[in-house]
């Protein structure tokens, strides 16, 4: 393989050797465009990828910062100091993804949490001061989620699905010895959502479109959870958190209109009164930890917009000035002084900054993008809508590679995102980035069906999948094509999850439409895959099975939208990419298509990972499929 940073054209080089000669032309008299350098999939991926611990990310005196790094390859833990950004390894798996949750409130240990190749049982660990790992849910077959700190630092929560692999029961942990004691037993089949000393707050999904909130007090054994949303007609609610005084709840709701707004609970006098709405849903909400500072973030068309307000003064949190980008995983100092976020833009992977709020100083941590890569040789994203077969107005996130013209059309992708409910985003991905960087033009469509374009649109795909779904994915082709800029004769389509069944089903059920298809772990057999869902989903089952049908009653159609049973019309050249370790979409669903569609004597390859699951962790896997797509694409489109 040439490489991307040394290779020179033919005519570029050309036009060197000339340079050299006695009658060489002055380089002013050429205008000649050159192609924008082009970079292999590591070095898209030979970039850094951070992230900062969700619950008590500063350590006990506020010098470092608990962050994950894949720096070697893999995430590990690792402590960042604050005034030197050195980092020092907590963890040095090299096999095993770990993620970081919590620093311990009083001194150096930490919390991280990790599964085996991607099967997503996992274990919580305290990573201990000495360096050794204690795994707090030994065991096998099990899954367990950590679930934050007592207010008083004493100690800490543990779900785990241990008793019955279909729900999470809750444990608190001993912060010095680790004895554990059970608080809440979940017969119910509820979700924990939340809680703050003494109280607990559940989910309890009634339907795709209808879902409660119910408090339980943990300091009554005998106490049974109680409803705090009674409501008629199909409303979904959620949980944000506890205000930090523990006097109110504050919980989502889309009762009130098309998008979540944030509302509060008194638990004490049952009062309700709204707390944040705006024209988009309202996805997280957050305080520091004396309560001075919230942090809301909103999605605003693909994008996240995050407000900080100081609540002593009611005025929002006026930042230093910041390169472009959005703000996210805002993090308070335990002192309230310093806040540490990350930025995230189109163009560069996320960095780790902290700003002194005192002193109005920002001060950068991490520089994640690889070096060899000239970030304003990437291409930021453009919001745009089209029209679907019936009018409706299709959202989507559109790349145009730097040399695209109505002169030099270029090969075009429909790229579909995982769910069904899911939303194609705004921001960095190395993925898109190395396809958009050979050339390809990139479509992410938000189909009917997506989040975040309110609750009609979100259910409109209720049931009709393959059918209403697949033709807004089709009409994204016909967007593409009408483009000047792209070559309408060359059109594919790429999707992970269900999105790589979206890929399945566009080249089975609408055949001639794509010219190749790129299936990353999708379904291809939804009578299987809906008969052996994960038992740790047991609380959300009934909710999948509401949106999906359910296969005791719907099997014929889940047969008939299945592309493994149609995938004599797939006439086109095809790559599949697997994780065998995949609890969600087994690898029997990619053997089997492969094996029919290779029958039908068209180009298949075949890309299957041992050590990966729902998703690819490990950097060499990521090089390994990228590389795929670019190599296959180049090929056959």
């Amino acid at each position: 393989m040439k490489n991307p940073l040394v290779f020179i054209s033919g005519f570029a080089a050309a036009l060197a050797i000339v340079g050299c000669s006695e009658t060489a032309v002055e380089p002013e008299e050429v205008a000649v465009p050159l192609s924008p350098p082009t970079y292999s999939a590591a070095a898209f991926y030979n970039s850094v990828s951070v992230g900062i611990a969700g619950d008590h990310a500063w350590s006990a005196d506020d010098s470092k910062l608990l962050i994950q790094s894949d720096v070697t390859g893999i995430f590990n833990a690792y402590a960042l100091d604050v005034e030197t950004s050195g980092l020092t390894p907590l963890t040095q798996s090299t096999d095993q993804t770990m993620r970081v949750s919590s620093w311990f409130p009083e001194d150096g240990r930490a919390i991280v949490v990790a599964d085996q190749g991607g099967n997503e049982l996992t274990h919580v660990y305290v990573r201990e001061i000495d360096g050794t790992l204690t795994d707090l849910t030994p065991g096998e077959g099990h899954r367990a989620i950590y679930g934050g700190f007592l207010d008083d630092g004493s100690g800490f929560y543990v779900g785990s699905n241990e008793r019955d692999p279909q729900f999470f029961d809750l444990y608190a942990y001993d912060a010095k010895d680790y004895a554990r004691e059970l608080i809440f037993e979940n017969k119910g089949g509820f979700s924990i959502a939340g809680g703050t000393d003494g109280l607990l707050a559940l989910i309890k999904g009634n339907s795709s479109a209808d879902s409660d909130v119910f408090l339980v007090d943990l300091k009554d054994p005998d106490a049974e959870p109680t409803l705090i949303t009674p409501h008629e007609g199909n409303i979904t609610h959620g949980v944000y958190g506890f205000t930090r005084d523990g006097k109110q709840l504050i919980y989502g709701t889309n009762e009130h209109g098309e998008f979540r707004q944030a509302w509060s609970y008194d638990h004490e006098t049952g009062e309700r009164a709204p707390y944040i709405a705006a024209d988009w849903d309202v996805v997280f909400l957050s305080f520091s930890r004396s309560g001075r500072y919230r942090v809301v973030g909103t999605n605003e068309d693909a994008r996240t917009r995050v407000a900080i307000t100081d609540l002593e003064t009611g005025a929002p949190l006026t930042l230093p000035e910041l390169p472009d980008g959005a703000v996210g995983q805002v993090r308070f100092s335990r002192d309230e002084t310093r806040m540490a976020f990350m930025l995230f833009s189109d163009t560069s992977t996320p960095d780790i900054y902290h700003v002194d709020l005192a002193a109005g100083t920002v001060k950068r941590h991490t520089e994640t993008l690889n070096t060899a890569i000239e970030e304003d040789r990437l291409v930021a994203s453009e919001v745009v809508r089209y029209p679907s077969y019936d009018g409706l107005e299709i959202p989507s996130i559109l790349y145009r590679p730097k040399d695209a013209s109505a002169e030099n059309p270029v090969p075009a992708l429909v790229y579909v995102h995982g769910g069904p409910g899911g939303q194609s985003r705004t921001g960095y991905d190395p993925r898109v980035q190395h396809l958009v960087n050979h050339g390809y033009a990139i479509l992410m469509a938000n189909n009917r069906g997506s989040s975040g374009y309110g609750k009609t649109f979100y259910h409109m795909d209720d049931r009709k999948h393959g059918d209403v779904d697949l033709k807004d994915i089709v009409e994204g082709k016909g967007y593409l094509a009408g483009l000047d800029w792209v070559d309408a004769d060359r059109i594919g389509i790429i999707g992970g999850s269900y999105g790589g069944y979206m890929v399945g089903a566009a080249l089975a059920f609408e055949p001639g439409v794509f010219d190749v298809g790129i299936n990353i772990f999708g379904v291809m057999n939804w009578v299987r895959t809906l008969s052996n869902i994960p038992p740790w989903w047991g609380a959300n089952k009934d909710v999948l099975y509401d949106e999906m049908g359910d296969p005791a009653t719907d099997a014929e159609r889940h047969r008939a939208i299945s592309p493994l049973f149609h995938a004599q019309n797939i006439k086109v050249p095809f790559l599949v990419v697997q994780g065998a370790n995949d609890p969600r979409v087994l690898q029997v669903e990619s053997d089997e298509i492969v094996a029919a569609v290779r029958a039908n004597d068209v180009p298949v390859d075949y890309v299957l990972f041992d050590d990966e699951g729902h998703g690819f962790s490990k950097r060499v896997n990521r090089i390994t499929a990228s590389e795929a797509y670019v190599n296959f694409l180049d090929e056959h489109l």
